[in-house]
């Protein structure tokens, strides 16, 4: 790589500082408790699914009551698109820490009230319509969570940095998934199976409350970005902002948004079918007992974390084209002899072969977050980010175990989901093959 490639051009702003330093580990810090906040709920529904499809889809046989609650994971995902828009619109014009303070209060907010629902047995149909509004309001406010906390971490760091602190944001959603599947492996280690169907489901939702009022705290006592703060003080001047940032962001920057959301395609089916779907898939469809395939789950995911921060330093320094460009290329080559050595694996072999995918995922995990804020210009950064990557999820990533299972259900072939992965990974490479690199440059302010 040549000397250029690495020269930034200054970027305006605060000088560096003790006080600009504070400031970005202060970002960094609330960054990761909101999104530990959002993903701890989804790796508990998803670890759950199996008693929650029992609790609230009783009269359904096995593989249709699952179905119906990976339905009731991926309909939250409808109104992402909606929620993206409106927190977009939040965080362009009235400011970052605004919207990501009034989204984890949200998110924290429902979570919580997951633990208190009525169960089918109690209340029939009621259940299922309460735990799918619950849903809903999740999926809107999550909506805000990822695509805020990258562009606010994004428009933080310094340039030359950007992919390795950017990178906390996929290393918190991994550990909210670590924690949600210790908690769980806990709850089936130490709860009969009564209980665990009984009350003992209810438990890592209750969780939400006190994690979500310290991250809204914590968020609170931030200043904005200094690119949003520098584009108020040019909005006296001129019209630095658009008034409907997704009315630019549709019409200026379409191009843009239609790549955004192609990369993300494969980010949002490996991360459901890897990190929330696979302790499902081994225990439903390949018959490992549950507590194994929690084991080894959580262990995967330690060591994704790890690998999270090595692809972001590693995006830094050859740039997110080349690292999200190889994830396609990787994907494409080994998804499928690998979900093949799934079946019939002992578990150490297993546990070599999640570590693999995670370590897979990571390249792309450990640069998208970085590449969507850098693709876009500050004033359209949080609405274009969270429309394209929101869009994405909503019609690929919360629909991914709902899919893998319909897959395999109607194929009779467990390796069906591995191949649904290689389509995915497909669209992505064909997207990245359209941009040129975004890593050697100051964030884009139009």
């Amino acid at each position: 790589m040549s000397s250029k490639a690495l020269h930034y051009p200054a970027s305006p702003g605060p000088a560096d500082s003790a006080h600009d330093d504070h400031a970005l580990r202060r970002a960094a810090v609330a960054s990761f408790i909101g999104n530990f906040v959002e993903w701890f709920d989804y790796a508990a529904y998803g670890y759950l699914a199996a008693i929650i499809a029992v609790v609230f889809f009783p009269e359904a046989d096995k593989t249709t009551g699952l179905m119906a609650a990976f339905a009731v994971f991926a309909i939250s995902f409808i109104v992402r698109p909606i929620g993206g828009i409106i927190w977009g619109h939040l965080g362009d014009r009235i400011g970052r820490r605004t919207a990501l303070s009034l989204s984890i209060l949200i998110m924290s907010g429902a979570t919580f009230c997951i633990a208190f629902l009525p169960t089918y047995a109690q209340v029939g149909m009621l259940a299922p319509i309460l735990l799918l509004i619950i849903r809903l309001v999740q999926g809107f406010s999550a909506a805000g969570e990822y695509a805020g906390a990258a562009a606010f971490l994004a428009e933080y760091a310094p340039d030359g940095k950007r992919g390795l602190y950017t990178s906390i944001v996929p290393a918190s959603t991994a550990a909210g998934l670590l924690f949600g599947a210790l908690f769980v492996a806990l709850l089936h280690a130490t709860l009969s199976h009564d209980d665990l169907h009984n009350w003992g489901w209810r438990l890592p939702f209750l969780l939400a409350a006190p994690f979500g009022l310290i991250g809204r705290y914590i968020r609170l006592h931030l200043e904005d970005t200094p690119k949003f703060r520098q584009m108020e003080q040019n909005m006296e001047k001129k019209e630095a902002a658009s008034k409907v940032p997704i009315r630019e962001l549709m019409g200026r920057y379409r191009m843009k948004v239609v790549i955004a959301f192609g990369v993300t395609c494969l980010n949002a089916v490996a991360f459901y079918l890897i990190l929330s779907y696979m302790p499902t898939y081994l225990s439903a469809e390949l018959g490992m007992n549950e507590t194994d395939s929690f084991l080894a789950s959580t262990v995967s995911l330690a060591t994704y974390i790890f690998f999270i921060f090595l692809m972001g330093t590693l995006s830094d320094r050859f740039g997110r084209k080349t690292m999200l460009i190889a994830a396609s290329v990787a994907f494409i080559v080994l998804t499928v002899p690998l979900f093949a050595l799934l079946d019939g694996a002992s578990f150490a072999t297993i546990l070599l072969i999640q570590i693999a995918f995670g370590a897979l995922l990571t390249m792309n995990d450990g640069t998208l977050a970085c590449f969507l804020s850098e693709i876009f210009p500050t004033k359209v950064r949080y609405s274009g980010f969270a429309f394209s990557f929101n869009s994405a999820n909503a019609l690929f990533g919360g629909t991914a175990p709902f899919i893998a299972t319909w897959l395999i259900s109607v194929t009779g072939s467990k390796t069906a989901p591995a191949w649904y992965l290689v389509g995915a990974a497909v669209v992505a490479l064909c997207a990245m093959l359209m941009i040129h690199e975004t890593a050697h440059e100051a964030l884009a302010d139009d």
